[in-house]
């Protein structure tokens, strides 16, 4: 049984725990508690001794490890996707190793973390810091269960504070476009890469709400006519890896294609041919851009050239290398496009990389389609994509003085637009077409855990109706597209144009 022993002023609990031995009761940091009265030092002394022979008792020098000690110990025991060992990596090296790593577990208190918390609120955005917060309330939550703490000082208490203004934290709303935007979007992407692949992959993604890695990730095989299968996805790593991986939340899922989205899928993969990739092995529908594209630069392509003077690439190459061949007006028209795009031969290498690259797709290609304005970037402040406005919808002008051979600029479409908000896009067209939650969610790959979604099933009806909408809005958005003019510098898309003009 515990006992309480007089010391000077104040009293300690002591409790047996072995012949001879004795422990003297103490707090998380362990240090011996000091006591009022020898009544509150006996009980704590006996609480203290039942809990050693229940098996409940913990070395109180075990919360003095510290918690980069722990955290590093935490992270080597995770086995995890490598997206999310990458992501809790950067987490702990970046954010909490900072603030944290020489205090003891037991040492870091609630105060401690609401003070991190808000200095980094001063420095990144809210939700980035709620993020990093969970991870470190998930390190604390684990140490608990080891008992090298009783509490967990990142958790949030419910209920505090004053009740107003409690959302005031919460991310802006999804910025989202409409059917025309989507293609509008798509025609400049196109002419921004100077191919037609990227009209081709901004449509899939308006159009499925597939996620960038599910785009960038799917291989030819699991194309389909009338569906898509999304069975990985690639993940790019802080490294610049891309890793094939399943897709996010094991969403596998087969989505339903209209006959016109299907129709652009087969017809970019027979135009392009792709080939095995040199990272993975397999056959990609989508490839990326010329490696000497990366990090904004923006010289003009053969594309470009043909797109300006209304010729072939063929056509353009026989000017530069046999201009006997081409009649004096056509070589005339080519060499005046050449200057005014200030095209540069062996410039832009032919060579496409294997795959795109977040951040180049969403920097230099979605961005300033979505906005008409390229980001900022040393030494050049942002400034309006520079364009040679004919053909409409104008013909990005490249190289050195581009700004001044421009004659007109993009408005823009859907400023703040992401390709992530296709996505959002896509979910909520199917809202405005009345489509079922269920389906919803099967195209989205998302799971509804509720009660009444265990008796909802999807049913071919539905997916008529679906794709009858949809095709409904693309025919919409291409007779708009068709008002404002009948061709377009993008191949793909003129072909669309003129069969619409035909039927008309």
């Amino acid at each position: 049984m515990g006992f309480a022993e007089k010391r000077g002023n104040y009293w300690r609990g002591r409790y047996k725990t072995a012949p001879g031995k004795h422990l003297t009761v103490v707090d998380e940091r362990g240090k011996a508690v000091r006591f009022a009265t020898k009544g509150e030092a006996q009980r704590a002394a006996s609480e203290a001794e039942n809990r050693y022979r229940r098996g409940d008792w913990r070395d109180p020098a075990l919360g003095q490890e510290t918690f980069g000690e722990y955290a590093n110990r935490w992270y080597a025991a995770q086995d995890l996707a490598a997206s999310t060992m990458q992501n809790y990596k950067r987490h702990i090296e970046e954010h909490l190793l900072p603030a944290f790593e020489d205090k003891a577990l037991a040492g870091i208190l609630r105060s401690d973390v609401d003070l991190w918390e808000k200095k980094e609120k001063a420095l990144y955005a809210a939700s980035s810091v709620k993020t990093w917060r969970s991870t470190l309330h998930l390190i604390l939550e684990d140490a608990i269960g080891e008992g090298l703490i009783t509490s967990n000082p990142a958790a949030r208490r419910r209920g505090r504070g004053k009740r107003a203004g409690r959302s005031r934290d919460r991310g802006p709303e999804k910025t989202i476009t409409d059917p025309l935007g989507a293609l509008l979007i798509a025609e400049r992407a196109a002419l921004l890469s100077g191919r037609d692949d990227e009209f081709v992959a901004v449509v899939l993604m308006a159009y499925t709400g597939m996620r960038w890695g599910e785009i960038v990730g799917l291989e030819t095989e699991f194309t389909r006519p009338g569906a898509v299968r999304v069975e990985h996805q690639l993940y790019e790593l802080d490294s610049g890896t891309l890793i094939r991986c399943p897709p996010k939340d094991d969403s596998y899922r087969t989505i339903d294609a209209p006959d016109f989205l299907s129709a652009l899928i087969a017809d970019h993969i027979a135009r392009t041919k792709p080939s095995p990739c040199p990272c993975h092995g397999k056959r990609y529908v989508f490839r990326g851009q010329g490696t000497a594209r990366t990090g904004g630069h923006q010289g003009a392509k053969l594309a470009d050239v043909a797109r300006r003077a209304g010729v072939s690439t063929g056509t353009v190459s026989n000017v530069l290398n046999r201009p006997e061949r081409v009649r004096e007006d056509t070589r005339a028209r080519v060499e005046t496009a050449i200057t005014e795009l200030g095209f540069i031969r062996g410039g832009v290498p032919t060579e496409n990389a294997a795959h795109w690259r977040r951040n180049g797709f969403a920097t230099w290609l979605f961005t300033p389609a979505a906005s008409g304005w390229y980001p900022k970037k040393a030494p050049q402040e942002a400034r309006p994509v520079p364009l040679l406005g004919e053909p409409w919808p104008g013909i990005p002008a490249r190289g050195r003085g581009a700004g001044g051979r421009a004659d007109s600029c993009w408005l823009p479409i859907a400023k703040g637009l992401t390709p992530h908000g296709l996505r959002h896009t896509h979910r909520t067209v199917m809202e405005d077409l009345g489509t079922e939650k269920v389906l919803m969610d099967e195209r989205m790959g998302h799971i509804d855990g509720s009660v009444s979604a265990r008796y909802a099933h999807v049913t071919p009806g539905m997916r008529k109706r679906l794709m009858l909408g949809v095709t409904a809005q693309w025919e919409a958005a291409l007779d708009a597209r068709m008002a404002m003019s009948h061709r377009s510098p993008v191949r793909v898309l003129d072909a669309l144009l003129r069969a619409c003009l035909m039927i008309c």
